[in-house]
Formats: structure tokens, C-alpha cells, sequence
């Protein structure tokens, strides 16, 4: 099964530090998992406006066709997600993520923006009919010290609940295909 581990964002280090975290706890649940960081910050990005995709943009939509589950990392920029997160959502054909397992991870500056989680990521992955965990986790600025590296041990915790969750999510849904299939 190929998860796809999505760092939303061009700048910072935080969600990327988060998703590697999760990816250790990932393989810790099921070390068969095929997991791979997407980081949109090693992508030359271009603005969906109806010209030819470049050769990355490409690459991104077939990573994410190609991909059985998906974790999402995003930072909170002024209350929303970055642009080149929903500039990306704008891309992907609808059916692509369709029944696929989707965990969410995201950080702000600020405590009260955990709400974007709910506001807007859910929603949209709600359109594209993901199997969205519960669960998600919400990191600021005070979970992490200078270098970047987590430190809350709350935080740690959550990023292992988030994953063993998500795990089960994959495996139900691959039960789901076999019953699609056997159908």
C-alpha cells in the first residue's frame, strides 16, 4: 500500500518535521507500507489557469493518483492554508483520492487556529469522498523548540494515536476493495 505524505507548503520546517514523525510511526504499525514525503517545496508550482502543466505539477497529480492513502500536513496562514495546498487540491481529478484513507496534521502560530482543520481541509476532502480519521492534530509554535524538533510529549502521543488510526483506516479499506471486487 502506498501512502502519500503530503508537506502542503513552500516554506518552514514544522509540518515536515511532523510528517516524519508520523512516517516513523507509521512503519512502527505496519512496516509494509510504501511511504513517501511529497514536499511542495521541491515542486515548481504554477497556478492552475488552463495552460499545460509543467512536468512537476504533473508528477504531483500522479502521486496522488497513484497513492492508496494520504497523510496532509499544512500550516495556518492568515486563518487558511496555503495556496499552493488548495492550488494542488484545484488539480487533482475529482475521483482520484475517492475511498482512500486521509489523516490531517496542521500547525499555526496560534492555538485558535485549529479550526482550519475543520473550516476548510475537512471539507474539501470530504468532497473528494476520503475516509477521513476522527483524529487529527493541531501544532503550534510552543510544541516545537528551536531546531525545529518536537517537544511535547502530548504532541508525540497524538502523532502516535493519529497514526495507529490511520493504519486501521488502510486496512478497512482494503477490505473494502475485496468486497468490491468479490461483489
Amino acid at each position: 500500500m502506498k501512502i502519500l505524505l503530503v508537506d502542503g507548503t513552500i516554506f518552514g520546517r514544522k509540518t515536515g518535521v511532523v510528517l516524519e514523525t508520523i512516517q516513523q510511526n507509521i512503519a512502527k504499525y505496519n512496516a509494509e507500507y510504501d511511504l513517501e514525503i511529497l514536499s511542495f517545496s521541491k515542486l515548481q508550482h504554477q497556478i492552475l489557469d488552463g495552460s499545460p502543466l509543467n512536468d512537476d505539477m504533473k508528477y504531483m497529480i500522479q502521486q496522488f493518483e497513484e497513492a492508496d492513502a494520504y497523510i496532509f500536513a499544512s500550516p495556518v496562514f492568515q486563518a487558511s492554508i496555503p495556496g499552493v495546498l488548495k492550488n494542488a487540491f484545484d488539480m487533482i481529478p475529482p475521483k482520484a483520492m475517492r475511498y482512500k484513507p486521509a489523516a490531517i496534521v496542521a500547525n499555526g502560530g496560534t492555538t485558535q487556529h485549529h479550526l482550519v482543520v475543520e473550516q476548510q481541509l475537512k471539507p474539501i476532502l470530504d468532497y473528494f469522498r476520503t475516509l477521513v480519521t476522527p483524529n487529527y492534530v493541531y501544532t503550534h509554535s510552543a510544541h516545537f523548540n528551536e531546531q525545529n524538533e518536537i517537544i511535547d510529549e502530548d504532541v508525540l502521543s497524538r502523532l502516535d494515536e493519529l497514526a495507529r488510526v490511520f493504519v486501521h483506516y488502510c486496512e478497512m479499506s482494503r477490505n473494502l476493495k475485496l468486497a468490491a471486487v468479490e461483489a
